[in-house]
């Protein structure tokens, strides 16, 4: 008897997998927050060069400077007229030098944010984005790190040292008393978020019966999404970065109860020889779900039953492009999920060069993602292949579509936000999807290191998508313009791989080669 047969006995899904569901959800949340939160805490304002003039020159200077934008970019923000006495002429061709004392910010917006603290402006710009890549590239880590933990010492202790450290670290940011200390505190808190989502879907994996598991990964997604929108009010009441960042870390102490009330994997147990502890997990899972169960089953076959088919060969990554087939099928995946991820991310991060009322935008954005998630339990089943290769192709064509638009076109801004939109929508439901697809792609001896790998290429995504915008030097355009071919390339790999849909898993590499 394996661990699949006796959740079927005691309930895939019964009360004790939704309790834990709840426990598992409400974290997403706030990983949504630290997630998304530099949208706001990173946001330029409009700014100029301080000139010591009156309060009059200096609305009339940010009037200036705003005519002279690209992109939302004010082009003259970091210059100022040499004649000090002759602002009006600063826009006509005035002689000007480098900004030297400091800048001035519209507080129009936001009160504060870590630009306008540490004038992440001109020369300084890229800093802003590098840091966001750094945090990014703490998920990274934290996906290895985390990862390889959790496998040692078990799941919910991870869990709960990462939710501590994300509280932590979260508040501390909010302190930080410079650039770089806030940048290395937000990569501590980037490793957290990892050890979290990781963990708490795996946790969760290993206590629902195979019939729920998709349904039940989604729960997960949806809070997420629920978070994104949350978000956006609770940025819009906060416009100081540093009582938002306080805001979003404070209430991650809450969950210093899940110190009693989180249950430990009975499977990993299992699978690591601790099977009185296991079965005591199970036997009360069984009488939460209302089917209690006999003392005297025989755990041990569980443990047994499950080590065989690692006994008989050990395989590595190196399987993942041994042969042929398998090869091609790990490539186009690992391209997938970098994809998804690096045009996710493009688009989330920088809603603020759509024009439209940031909070609003991040709001509408959030709300796509519902319909994004719950269309693609009509289609999953279906077809994987195909609802990737539709969704991959919305997604792509929507933010390619936004290149096209003239710049002097009536209600430019709504029509970019609304392309935008549609392209997120694909992008978020093809995301899901690849969380799916690729577990059934990969053999059984091999579907943990391809899927550990595609979360890496997912996470070097995550790293890069910050740094598309430095391609704006090139051209305002070439963003949207990779946001929409990095997804089409996809849609057109994702023809070369096979349809998993109400099909047989392969267990073997020689399942896959055939």
């Amino acid at each position: 008897m394996n661990f699949d047969e006796i959740l079927r006995l005691i309930g895939g899904f019964g009360k004790f997998q939704k309790i834990l569901y709840v426990w598992i959800c409400v974290p997403q949340i706030f990983l949504a927050f630290h997630m998304l939160v530099s949208i706001f805490t990173g946001a330029v304002p409009p700014h100029v060069c301080q000139t010591g003039k009156s309060s009059a020159n200096s609305q009339l200077f940010f009037n200036l400077s705003l005519q002279y934008t690209s992109d939302g970019q004010p082009d003259l923000s970091c210059k100022t007229p040499e004649n000090r006495s002759s602002i009006v002429a600063f826009g006509d061709g005035h002689p000007t030098e480098r900004c030297q004392g400091g800048w001035e910010y519209s507080k129009e917006i936001f009160e504060s944010t870590i630009v306008t603290e540490w004038d992440l402006v001109c020369d300084r710009a890229s800093l802003n984005n590098i840091g966001s890549s750094f945090y990014m590239f703490g998920l990274l880590v934290g996906a290895i790190v985390f990862g390889t933990l959790a496998d040692k010492y078990g799941r919910r202790i991870i869990i709960l040292i990462s939710l501590s450290i994300q509280a932590v670290f979260g508040c501390a940011a909010a302190f930080a008393p410079n650039f770089y200390v806030y940048t290395a505190l937000r990569f501590i808190v980037g490793t957290s978020i990892s050890g979290v989502i990781m963990n708490a879907f795996v946790l969760g994996t290993e206590w629902t019966g195979p019939k729920e598991r998709m349904l039940a990964g989604l729960l997960t997604d949806y809070f997420f999404g629920f978070g994104y929108i949350i978000l956006a009010g609770v940025a819009y009441l906060v416009r100081d970065w540093r009582k938002l960042q306080l805001a979003i870390s404070m209430p991650g102490f809450i969950f210093i109860f899940y110190i009693w009330v989180l249950p430990r994997s009975a499977r990993w147990l299992m699978a690591n020889g601790r099977e009185e502890e296991a079965w005591d997990l199970i036997r009360k899972a069984a009488e939460i779900n209302g089917n209690p169960l006999t003392k005297d089953m025989d755990v041990s076959k569980t443990c047994n039953s499950e080590e065989k088919p690692e006994e008989k060969k050990k395989h590595s990554f190196i399987d993942l492009v041994r042969t042929p087939k398998m090869r091609k099928r790990s490539l186009i995946i690992f391209y997938l999920w970098f994809a998804n991820v690096l045009v996710y991310y493009g688009l989330s991060l920088n809603i603020s060069s759509f024009g439209m009322n940031i909070y609003l935008t991040q709001m509408i954005f959030g709300l796509v993602e519902m319909p994004a998630r719950t269309i693609i339990l009509f289609t999953i089943n279906r077809s994987r292949k195909f609802s990737q290769i539709a969704f991959l192709a919305v997604g792509g064509v929507a933010c390619l579509l936004t290149v096209f638009i003239p710049s002097g076109m009536k209600d430019q801004t709504l029509i970019k936000t609304a392309l935008a939109m549609t392209g997120k929508f694909g992008i978020t439901a093809s995301l899901s999807i690849i969380y799916v697809y690729s577990a059934e792609v990969f053999p059984t001896v091999i579907r943990q290191n391809g899927i550990g790998i595609g979360s890496m290429c997912a996470r070097t995504g995550g790293v890069l998508a910050p740094m598309l915008y430095f391609l704006k030097s090139f051209s305002p355009h070439v963003p949207m313009l990779l946001c929409g071919l990095c997804p089409l390339l996809g849609s057109v790999l994702t023809l070369l791989l096979p349809d998993t849909a109400n099909k047989a898993l392969p267990d073997t590499i020689e399942d896959v080669e055939g």
